[in-house]
């Protein structure tokens, strides 16, 4: 079994192939939004993706329908008591007011603090925090490409710009010009999962689309791939 994906105007569907003795293609789509093919063995990957994409708005339409029947967790109320994650580690938030007027947020062993002027105002508590979950994330994710670089010189891949903001659907992405960009929730993931998601971006630099090559380039340099990036997908962030 091996993951594809096709783009699909401004939707990028990935879906899990597997091949079988079996005389037509099926695809189906999973509660869990997983979309999975099951091709007859010997069938070329080009009439495998043409075919995916000719079922992409009814893909579309079953993950949606699905997607409301995942859990959701409730929405955020940015007060006292809250978990919050960082790197993995669940922390209490605590709202308190600025002694001297300062307006700061400090993480030690078991809290996330937010020192705010009015401790009323949760919308200048969520700005608060969301700022000091960016900063955090500029330095931690340039610290994991470091880390993770060294392993893709060998193909050739120049040293990326790296980008950060809020995604919906995705974990990071990569453009022609080799900027990555990640997902700034993934400062609250543990650092395996966040390397993942930048060898996932590294390889495409080298391989754009999601070839043979590709995985076999991404299976060299991070063996447990598959792991993290199931582990990843069902981290529960509350």
């Amino acid at each position: 079994m091996s993951t594809q994906s096709v783009q699909y105007g401004t939707a990028e569907i990935e879906y899990e192939l597997s091949y079988a003795q079996r005389k037509t293609l099926g695809i189906s789509v999973r509660p869990d939004l997983q979309v999975v093919v099951k091709a007859p063995v010997g069938t070329p990957l080009e009439e495998i993706e043409a075919r995916v994409l000719r079922r992409a708005p009814w893909i579309l339409k079953q993950q949606k329908d699905f997607e409301r029947y995942l859990p959701h967790l409730p929405p955020r109320q940015y007060v006292s008591g809250e978990t919050h994650r960082y790197l993995g580690r669940q922390y209490r938030l605590k709202v308190v007011e600025s002694e001297n007027g300062t307006e700061r947020v400090k993480r030690d062993r078991s809290f996330i603090t937010v020192h705010v002027q009015d401790r009323a105002d949760t919308g200048r508590v969520r700005d608060l925090l969301d700022a000091w979950y960016h900063d955090h994330a500029r330095r931690v994710f340039k610290e994991r490409l470091e880390a993770c670089y060294p392993k893709m010189e060998h193909v050739g891949v120049p040293y990326p710009e790296i980008a950060i903001r809020a995604m919906s659907s995705r974990w990071g992405s990569c453009s022609a010009r080799g900027r990555i960009t990640l997902n700034v929730k993934l400062i609250k993931v543990p650092t395996a999962y966040i390397d993942y998601v930048i060898f996932h971006e590294l390889c495409h630099l080298a391989e754009p689309y999601h070839s043979p090559r590709y995985y076999e380039l991404l299976d060299r340099v991070l063996p447990d791939w598959r792991e993290r990036r199931d582990r990843l997908n069902a981290f529960e962030f509350g």
